[in-house]
């Protein structure tokens, strides 16, 4: 059995762990308990402990000290924190430190259960390991790029955060580009790192649709543009060897601020390459070109006002207008296949990613036929029909939506936190209503239980990692939601088939 040395200043708390979990079941044992770090520090002097959970502040020797020289007679002992202070610094001091978790009083039972079982689990595979491995770093960090870059987190937490995880933000523009690789993602994000060779001016990571992201940091803008330009020159004719490469570049901006605005530019600059499949690099700024010359020659290009109409569902309103929008388009002198082909791929896009915003879920297959059909005609009647067709089935897919509000913004919350404690009642506290009745209109909006939902999700973002990274199973599964890995080869397998190792290994 593993054994286990607790140390609180509050007798009542260290009384409580010996009674709320099954010490036994996970394979341990209290074997010591102290009211002090000093206490705890002379105690572990004669007494082995495979993990130490201690609290933050107490008299005589605080436990972050009490980690620090632990850690001398003892180093790989893992460490759990509870403390009733919810404070950065000490988190951020604490995982420098190589703890298992930070955990909250009072205490989540789940989340303390889970945090044992998966120490026990790194205990079984290895004693001496007691820090962060490489890819749990890396997945802190995409994870905290994802944020930033999607105005999720505000300056002052991603300085925080980026100071602790080795990113560094120390030039005034930015300028971010895609790679959107068509399979084996690991692999190329591997490629594409060894060839950027630690470019201090450049921040690599993935997204979370699988994206490689360069996000260029710039001194001045002609001459960064030109660098950039350079190399990504150097990065297509390094990478390109047997494989298709399209990558898009965004605008440059101003690093406070503007990251966001240059990597939706960039997002949105990669769709045309279902318009252009045959070009290895577009540049949004071309396409604005493009786009601006086309308003200059007045073509109805009324974007906002027609996705109002399907926000409001109007399916009706939206196809007479786009109707209307080719009918002068007809009209015009001067219009060219290319800026046909243009305006209605523009109009794709747009509910394309209309959709991702609403749903927060990536659906190409609702638009792959319409992108195909586009590149062979340049038919107005052919691109009205086209772009008709794919409006209904965007508003359609609205329609097909909850109605509640409240409902709404709880599937938005698990589309972005579905890898946190996600609860209907922590969800029934942030939105004010009585978790039954949440779960009861949950179910009514969605058609199938919170429970069942949010597990489908999980497993479907599971998917992705285990096709796109290679991480192991259990690190996954926490990044996921799972803090027990016994219960998301459960989930998983019935909801895909088969088990994770299984799925990896078919992909």
């Amino acid at each position: 059995m593993y054994k286990v040395f607790i140390v609180d200043d509050e007798p009542f708390i260290i009384e409580g762990l010996y009674d709320i979990v099954d010490w036994s079941a996970l394979d341990m044992e209290i074997v010591g308990q102290a009211g002090n770090g000093q206490e705890a520090l002379e105690a572990l002097q004669n007494v082995r402990a495979d993990v130490l959970i201690t609290d933050i502040s107490m008299p005589l020797m605080n436990g972050l000290d009490l980690i620090r020289a632990i850690r001398d007679s003892q180093p790989e002992i893992k460490v759990i924190i509870l403390s009733g202070y919810d404070e950065f610094g000490y988190l951020k001091e604490g995982m420098a430190l190589g703890i298992e978790n930070y955990l909250l009083k009072p205490i989540n039972l789940e989340e303390f259960r889970a945090t044992l079982n998966t120490t026990r689990e790194k205990l079984d595979v290895s004693r001496n390991e007691y820090k962060l491995n490489a890819h749990s770093i890396s997945i802190l960090r995409d994870n905290v790029m994802h944020r930033w870059l999607h105005n999720q987190i505000g300056p002052q937490e991603f300085r925080e955060r980026a100071e602790f995880l080795g990113i560094v933000m120390d030039k005034p523009l930015v300028q971010a580009a895609l790679l959107r690789p068509e399979a084996d993602h690991a692999e190329l994000f591997r490629l594409c790192t060894q060839a950027l060779n630690g470019n201090p001016s450049v921040i690599a990571f993935q997204d979370m649709d699988g994206d490689i992201v360069l996000l260029h940091l710039l001194s001045e803008y002609q001459r960064g543009k030109e660098a950039v330009e350079q190399l990504h020159a150097q990065l297509l004719l390094s990478l390109s060897a047997g494989r298709p490469l399209h990558l898009s570049v965004g605008t440059v901006e101003e690093a406070e601020g503007g990251a966001a605005v240059s990597y939706r530019h960039a997002k949105r600059a990669q769709e045309y390459f279902m318009l252009f499949p045959e070009l290895e690099l577009l540049r949004y700024e071309e396409l604005q070109r493009r786009h601006e010359a086309a308003v200059a020659e007045g073509m109805p290009i009324q974007w906002e006002e027609d996705l109002k109409l399907i926000m409001a569902r109007d399916k009706e309103t939206l196809l007479e207008r786009i109707a209307a929008h080719f009918e002068q388009l007809r009209q015009m002198e001067g219009i060219t296949p290319d800026l046909l082909q243009g305006f209605a791929m523009e109009w794709l896009i747009r509910f394309k990613m209309k959709l991702k915003e609403i749903r927060h879920v990536e659906e190409p297959e609702l638009f792959a036929d319409g992108f195909g059909r586009i590149r062979t005609t340049a038919s107005i009647g052919e691109l009205t029909r086209i772009i008709q067709e794919a409006a209904a089935v965007t508003v359609d897919a609205l329609i097909r939506d909850v109605k509640s509000p409240v409902v709404q913004q709880v599937l938005n919350y698990i589309h972005e936190s579905y890898f946190e404690d996600v609860s209907l009642k922590t969800l029934g506290v942030q939105y004010n209503i009585h978790p039954v009745y949440l779960g009861q209109l949950f179910h009514k909006e969605v058609n199938e239980s919170f429970t069942d939902y949010i597990n489908k999700y999980r497993i479907e973002k599971a998917k992705e990692q285990l096709r796109s990274s290679a991480l192991k199973v259990h690190e996954i599964a926490r990044n996921v939601g799972y803090w027990e890995t016994g219960y998301f080869y459960k989930q998983f397998k019935k909801h895909v088939g088969i088990s994770p190792t299984e799925y990896k290994g078919l992909v």
